[in-house]
Parts: structure tokens; sequence; C-alpha cells
């Protein structure tokens, strides 16, 4: 049997804090997630805050690296 539960792989630690982005994400876009329940949002609405968020997390990844120097480059 399969495990879809998510919160069971990764930095257990990171959860709170993934949660916390999902809901600054979904109210910076205006997609009006709530605690609980959000079967009323759409499929496109949930895939749009997930992409979102993968988004963010690449430019603040790029930004983060940008800022350290490669010392094998010299």
């Amino acid at each position: 049997m399969t495990n879809n539960n998510v919160t069971t792989k990764g930095v257990p630690e990171a959860r709170a804090a993934l949660d916390k982005f999902k809901y600054e994400v979904a109210n910076e876009i205006g997609v009006p997630l709530k605690q609980g329940y959000n079967g009323d949002l759409t499929s496109a609405q949930n895939g749009y805050v997930g992409g979102y968020m993968v988004k963010k997390m690449i430019e603040a990844q790029e930004r983060q690296m940008a800022g350290q120097h490669d010392s094998t480059s010299r």
C-alpha cells in the first residue's frame, strides 16, 4: 500500500514554515486558501499556489547561489 502522506518525507521541522509560506503565497496571489477544508477551490487555484511557491523557492535559491562564490572557478 502506498503512503500518500507527504509530511512523512523530507524535513519534518520544515512543515510549519512551508504551511506558513503556502498561506502567504495564496494571499499574495488572491487565492482564498484557509485552514482546514479547501474543497471549494478549483484544481487550477491549488495548482497556482503550488506552482508559485516553487517559483519563489527557486528564485530564493538562485539569489543565495549568486551570493556564493565558487572557489574552483578561479
